[in-house]
């Protein structure tokens, strides 16, 4: 499982804005971002905030933006490490105690990255269907949860290694959904209760 420090935070998979990669450089392994976005006036250094799903911390500001470092674990088990200047990530900063669970229980630790096999608009809406390795380990169950790039989502059709899930308007204007093409790859956290189920299944054979 990818964490990208450790730090423990709860996310809820409710992107509050959409953030925009203004600078991205190599320093040896890792790639440290500057990103602008409409809070930015908010952060501090040392918070936490996931970026399409992963946990980052704010180490700095410049005048472009905040700045915020992947490790190479991170760049390779997630896209961040496709990201350019000027490509969008979905933000969401850790979940304050006294606010309420919308989504549901999100870590920022990606698990996997998954691939976009098929945009479908139906009218109103659109079903996006994704593909994973099958010998993860990982799976998911029709209605149960998943967070796709840090947006916390159900699941509509279900088999090994491939699942779908149905993006709202208001999903799709707010979010880098829409910037996403058959081909592109996502990050993938899969629902914590099923992963612990799943292990305690394992271990029990």
């Amino acid at each position: 499982m990818l964490r990208s420090h450790t730090k423990s935070k709860m996310f809820t998979g409710i992107i509050e804005a959409m953030g925009e990669v203004m600078v991205e450089l190599e320093e040896g392994g890792n790639k440290t971002f500057t990103i602008d976005c409409p809070f930015i006036e908010e952060l501090k250094v040392d918070q936490s905030v996931a970026h399409n799903g992963v946990c980052l911390t704010v180490t700095g500001f410049r005048p472009e933006g905040y700045i915020v470092t992947a490790v190479a674990e991170t760049l390779a088990k997630s896209n961040l490490g496709d990201l350019k200047a000027g490509d969008f990530v979905n933000l969401e900063r850790c979940m304050q105690m006294n606010g309420r669970l919308d989504g549901h229980i999100v870590q920022g630790h990606v698990d996997l990255r998954g691939r976009c096999i098929s945009i479908q608009d139906q009218n109103g809406s659109w079903k996006f269907s994704f593909d994973y390795d099958k010998n993860s380990g990982h799976l998911t169950v029709s209605k149960g949860s998943i967070t796709i790039n840090g947006v916390s989502l159900t699941v509509v059709d279900s088999s090994t290694g491939t699942f779908s899930v149905a993006i709202i308007p208001f999903t799709f204007e707010h979010s880098n959904f829409k910037y996403l093409k058959i081909g592109d790859h996502v990050n993938l956290e899969f629902d914590i209760i099923g992963k612990y189920v799943q292990a305690y299944l394992n271990q029990s054979k």
